[in-house]
């Protein structure tokens, strides 16, 4: 989606190499805006009443899309030290040289500019807020705080889980009980999908100054407590949707089956505190939202 407007930010030649594309693609994150737009969809089903337009919906959804994709350039462009010293990150584009932190930064905040005005005007300014709000959250609280303590993940995880509220919002111009529901599941999801990234690499993280919980605490006791705790209390929460009629019986049974399979990933990990237990809780949380989204998206109950 950065892609497409790369191009303001070269110069010298008229020819972009492949390369290039890549890296600004790169400075994207796909994969982590795939989640966040998709989060955003399913606030935006249950935020819609009456007929559906296509319009709306691509204008939210794009929108999210370039705040989301611009946010990740611009953390990008504050972290690139920090990426330096970290194996899994020193390959990117800004550590590994292969593009001038000023582009990067001109790229992200063209990103973010146009995914602010693609909400404001091709849907509501409510979104839009919510939308810079999520911006602002993510690079001026969550990402300095990462190299000064553990609770970054804590304060990380409220930008994290504002993608539902956007697309409630998107849909509906307003924000209500069943919005906040989406919200609390993806808010609580992400301490178990983090806290096991940061055990994985705890190693990297300590070589950047990262201060995550298993780089403070590297006996992963505390870390795979909190994965534990956090994956008991998603179990309920996931089970709002139906108790305030959301969803029917069939997400109900569903949710429960996926939350038990998300815990027992944590106490496996609260019992053997080893990278292949972390990696696997990881993999319950990757497969744990999609399908928990598609089990409320086909078992709605509309009043």
């Amino acid at each position: 989606m950065g892609v497409a407007v790369f191009a303001v930010f070269q110069t010298g030649s008229a020819r972009v190499s492949i390369t290039q594309v890549k890296d600004y693609l790169a400075l994207t994150k796909p994969r982590v805006t795939w989640l966040i737009v998709m989060s955003t969809a399913v606030g935006y089903y249950f935020g819609h009443s009456g007929a559906w337009a296509v319009w709306p919906v691509i204008h939210a959804l794009l929108g999210t899309a370039l705040i989301a994709s611009g946010t990740a350039a611009l953390n990008q462009w504050y972290e690139r030290e920090a990426d330096g010293e970290m194996r899994r990150t020193r390959n990117r584009p800004l550590p590994a040289g292969r593009m001038r932190p000023a582009r990067a930064l001109l790229f992200g905040m063209a990103l973010a500019a146009a995914g602010g005005l693609e909400l404001g005007f091709g849907v509501n300014w409510l979104c839009a807020a919510l939308g810079i709000a999520t911006l602002m959250m993510y690079l001026f609280f969550y990402t300095p705080l990462k190299q000064k303590t553990w609770w970054s993940t804590t304060v990380g995880a409220f930008p994290g889980a504002m993608p539902p509220l956007i697309g409630y919002a998107a849909a509906a111009n307003k924000l209500a009980p069943e919005a906040l529901v989406l919200a609390a599941i993806l808010f609580l999801w992400q301490f178990p999908h983090f806290y096991a990234i940061a055990w994985m690499y705890r190693e990297d993280y300590s070589r950047a100054g990262i201060r995550m919980l298993p780089v403070v605490e590297p006996d992963g006791e505390s870390t795979a407590r909190h994965i534990l705790l956090f994956s008991c209390l998603l179990i309920p929460v996931s089970l709002l949707p139906k108790w305030i009629g959301m969803t029917g019986s069939i997400y109900m049974a569903g949710a429960i089956l996926l939350g038990l399979m998300f815990l027992y990933a944590g106490v496996c990990v609260a019992f053997d505190r080893t990278k292949l237990r972390a990696r696997r809780v990881l993999l319950a949380s990757v497969l744990y939202l999609p399908v928990l989204y598609a089990l409320m998206v086909l078992d709605p109950v509309r009043l």
